[in-house]
């Protein structure tokens, strides 16, 4: 490994990035907003509510949806009496990339999604957990990765890299290589290493840290750490809104900035 331009292998092409940060919208998530007539009866809609386990529903006014109302908002009268503004809430275009539909999630348990101009579906933080949103976060988290891979081989020289590691994770990643190379693959012991591993070498390496967003070693092991953790669950089909809601906005946050 030399010091000077990335290895084609290694750098991301542009055509990837837009690939994982545009190809998936709102519509790719979103759901139907159910609306009742502002006439309606409110407890008839807080039942309606209770039984298909919504939250928040739609309000309408001369056959176009003016306004929501929240289920625990509902009390005795019409739909209408509780019901507030559209403006109130967060909406975004059912055009809107994932990326920053994420964002917006980050304040907010619900938005609402136009169509057309109007209102008509609605995302909430639950919704993180479809498939479409799924491959998105491990497409970007494969990214990371490429760029942690780009940092080292690029701003090392030879194997330096390898005084960052362990020599237990140094055997592990020789093992693998002699694996693969009994299946031909031309690989080096570098090309074995595990996404902890290049964290490990971007956070104990102060000049290559000092390149990403990362301001301490702790912060770049704690991060990897969580990221890590995350793609993990997505590879694995398990839930990743009750611990990984925090690394999956700090990835958001990452991918927004640069």
């Amino acid at each position: 490994m030399t010091e000077g331009a990335p290895t084609p292998a290694s750098r991301v092409p542009d055509s990837v990035k837009r690939l994982l940060t545009q190809s998936f919208t709102a519509r790719d998530v979103a759901e139907p907003l159910a609306s009742f007539d502002a006439a309606a009866a409110a407890t008839a809609v807080r039942d309606f509510m209770e039984s298909s386990d919504f939250s928040v529903v739609g309000v309408r006014s001369e056959g176009r949806i003016a306004g929501y109302v929240a289920k625990e908002a509902l009390g005795e009268g019409t739909c209408g009496e509780f019901q507030r503004p559209l403006a109130e809430a967060k909406i975004v275009d059912d055009s809107a990339d994932l990326l920053h539909v994420l964002l917006e999630l980050k304040d907010s348990p619900f938005l609402f999604v136009t169509m057309l101009g109007e209102a008509a579906g609605i995302i909430t933080r639950s919704d993180m957990q479809k498939p479409a949103v799924r491959m998105w976060l491990f497409g970007i988290v494969t990214l990371v990765e490429m760029r942690f891979s780009e940092l080292v081989e690029r701003h090392s020289v030879g194997d330096v890299w390898k005084q960052y590691l362990s020599e237990a994770r140094l055997q592990k990643a020789q093992a693998l290589l002699e694996e693969r190379s009994r299946r031909n693959q031309k690989l080096t012991v570098f090309d074995c290493l595990q996404f902890s591993d290049k964290g490990q070498i971007i956070a104990r390496n102060e000049a290559i840290r000092k390149l990403t967003v990362f301001a301490s070693r702790n912060q770049a092991e704690e991060t990897v750490k969580r990221l890590e953790k995350l793609r993990n669950n997505l590879a694995h089909a398990q839930d990743i809104l009750t611990n990984d809601w925090d690394t999956m906005i700090q990835l958001a946050e990452f991918v927004a900035h640069g």
